[in-house]
């Protein structure tokens, strides 16, 4: 019987850790950074055409717009990816477009609500991509689990970024 209880003791003492997680953190931030040797010009145009996502991003299977608006800002988009053999649609919502300087894409999908913010720098014809990540989740379990899985989404985001340089740096 006092095995029973301390069993139950740490199996309560977890679980109110891991709630008590999602009380306490509820947004994740980390930031990601690469530097291609090319142009910020020629590295921005690349990164914002929408048919070489597959080819850095392996996950996205296709981009289709929802909504366009004059001038980039606002327009919105189905992005279909596959995790796990699923597919899932997310919506992408551009939120600020400033050529060669910053583009800030904001996710919605899969429980998650996640703000990438890339800031393209140039110095002597080289472009340094720096992404500032923001992840929030819709769900209170999932946010729970947010802090747990912080080293996973950036290094999947640094991940991405670096096999943009290497496609970047071919073309």
């Amino acid at each position: 019987m006092k095995t029973v209880k301390i069993i139950l003791g740490v199996i309560i003492a977890l679980s109110v850790v891991f709630f008590a997680t999602g009380l306490i953190i509820q947004e994740l931030n980390y930031t990601s950074k690469v530097t291609i040797d090319k142009p910020v010009e020629e590295v921005f145009s690349l990164f914002n055409n929408d048919e070489n996502l597959p080819k850095w991003i392996p996950e996205i299977k296709s981009v289709k717009s929802i909504q366009k608006q004059e001038g980039v800002v606002g327009s919105t988009y189905a992005v279909a990816v596959e995790s796990q053999g699923q597919e899932i649609i997310l919506e992408e919502k551009i939120m600020a477009y400033e050529p060669n300087k910053n583009i800030k894409l904001f996710f919605k999908g899969g429980g998650m609500l996640k703000t990438d913010d890339y800031h393209f720098e140039s110095e002597n014809q080289k472009t340094t991509i720096t992404l500032i990540t923001q992840c929030k989740s819709s769900s209170f379990i999932l946010g729970c689990m947010l802090p747990y899985v912080k080293g996973k989404l950036a290094a999947q985001d640094q991940q991405y970024l670096t096999n943009f340089k290497q496609f970047a740096e071919k073309n």
